[in-house]
């Protein structure tokens, strides 16, 4: 045998190694049981990529084991649902611009992960009924109900009324998470780029059963744009309590 054959060996050796050791490594990290073991790997591998290359908070979100939740947030950029996934023991659905569901290289993603692709020009209604169905059966969704990336600094842009809409149809809670700490703030795939100091903050979780289509929206709009003035720890308070 060559020293090239054996080099060869060798090297092939190392990578096939390596290659089993991230597998146990993507293992281990996992924290939500998505229903193929290729993509609990994949949710390890975004674990450890958010937590140490964006040094996000190892908190995980509270949220309920069983049973239909809707995760609001806001939208800094296009890292921030890698962080929620990152945060949440459970798998997120989430609601996606159709022409980012379309991207040809990604849409096999999308599929596996269960996004619901809204028409934002034409029947938006087909995804809140997709995403009904699905918090009917007991799974997590999550949005942006800012509709688009927004940041703090810019001129205020109302929420979306559907996700109260969901929340009452559905009798199921919004729960608001903030993200903070995101470098690339504005950005989309660079962002995941640059690296971060990530937080999700959890707060308390709203039953628009209790309140108003407006009452709901209010809340949400001050929690998600950092407006919210009544704070207990990390939690904000909802009217009433």
């Amino acid at each position: 045998m060559t020293t090239v054959a054996i080099s060869i060996l060798i090297t092939g050796a190392i990578l096939v190694f390596l290659w089993h050791r991230l597998l146990r490594v993507c293992d281990a990290a996992s924290g939500a049981d998505w229903g193929k073991r290729w993509l609990n790997r994949l949710d390890g591998l975004n674990r450890i990529f958010c937590r140490h290359f964006h040094r996000l908070e190892p908190n995980l979100l509270k949220i309920s084991p069983t049973g239909g939740v809707l995760v609001a947030s806001n939208h800094l950029s296009g890292l921030d649902p890698l962080l929620l996934i990152a945060s949440c023991s459970r798998p997120l659905r989430f609601l996606i611009a159709r022409e980012q569901y379309d991207r040809f290289w990604l849409r096999w993603l999308f599929r596996a992960v269960g996004c619901i692709p809204v028409e934002r020009t034409r029947n938006p209604r087909a995804a809140l009924y997709a995403a009904r169905e699905a918090l009917t059966r007991g799974e997590v969704v999550a949005l942006f109900p800012q509709g688009r990336i927004h940041l703090d600094h810019q001129p205020p842009t109302p929420i979306k009324r559907g996700i109260v809409l969901l929340s009452r149809m559905t009798r199921v809670p919004i729960l608001p998470v903030r993200v903070t700490g995101v470098r690339g703030q504005g950005l989309t795939v660079s962002a995941l780029l640059l690296r971060s100091h990530a937080r999700v903050q959890q707060y308390e979780a709203m039953d628009c059963q209790k309140l108003s289509v407006a009452e709901c929206l209010e809340v949400l709009w001050r929690v998600l744009t950092g407006h919210s003035d009544r704070v207990e720890g990390n939690r904000a308070l909802s009217p009433g309590r």
